[in-house]
């Protein structure tokens, strides 16, 4: 609106809680900005925005998983194929998850994480799939019952750790390394009360776990006791009982 014909500029504003005086006086009203349809929109992309959206992200993730019963997050790789014994031993842990009184929480995305999804939702249980924006669209798979789908990696690892009792990690990539990374560290660092990790697959972690072993903590880059802090398993009765034992169902 600016300074109407033939009036001079205010000598003092008050915008909200805001006074403004001489030369900091901003022609027009906070409301007249807010609903001019005209003007840049960079806005969009400032980091003040930013932080909204991620509020945001936050408060749908509490709202939506706020009231799921005792869970269990499976991590694992999305490039699993179905006919694999990986994919196979994903749907026998979520059914035996399930059928041990979890929910069930995963990416949401294929693989490992859709194998795991599908065991909980044959076994009849809560089938969570927590996604995240990629360049490459993967979308949730069929067998997740509540989704949610996240701009940010830190806040769906938030949910992850926030509303889960444990982990099962399945043999993975990138991601399922950061995601297992992610989780012992808070686990050693006592952000979050001490809950089982449990690697699933010997032969596949052997390795990480020979190097966790021989050079971290042989190099004093780690403490020996940080070797408790996950458990490694073939069978899956076995990991079943390591959650529900450590997490006193």
């Amino acid at each position: 609106m600016g300074v109407p014909e033939g009036e001079t500029k205010p000598e003092e504003q008050r915008l909200g809680p805001v006074l403004r005086r001489r030369d900091q006086v901003q022609p027009g009203t906070t409301d007249q900005r807010l609903l001019d349809t005209e003007g840049d929109s960079e806005w969009v992309h400032t980091d003040p925005w930013r932080v909204m959206r991620i509020q945001s992200e936050f408060v749908e993730g509490f709202g939506a998983l706020a009231e799921l019963p005792s869970a269990i997050s499976v991590f694992g790789s999305a490039r699993t194929k179905p006919d694999s014994s990986e994919y196979e031993a994903g749907v026998r842990i979520g059914k035996a998850l399930v059928e041990a009184g979890f929910a069930v929480i995963t990416g949401g995305g294929p693989g490992a994480m859709e194998a795991a999804n599908k065991g909980a939702r044959d076994a009849k249980g809560v089938s969570v799939g927590l996604g995240i924006e990629l360049p490459f669209e993967q979308g949730l798979n069929p067998h997740v019952d509540i989704g949610v789908n996240f701009r940010y990696f830190f806040v769906r690892k938030t949910m992850f750790v926030k509303y889960a009792q444990g982990f099962v990690v399945l043999p993975g990539g990138l991601g399922t390394l950061d995601e297992l990374f992610e989780a012992l560290t808070l686990v050693q660092t006592r952000k979050v009360t001490r809950f089982p990790i449990v690697l699933f697959g010997t032969e596949y972690w052997k390795g990480l776990v020979d190097w966790l072993r021989d050079s971290v903590v042989a190099g004093g880059k780690a403490s020996e006791r940080d070797l408790l802090l996950f458990h490694v398993t073939d069978d899956v009765d076995e990991a079943v009982a390591l959650v529900t034992k450590e997490t006193g169902k």
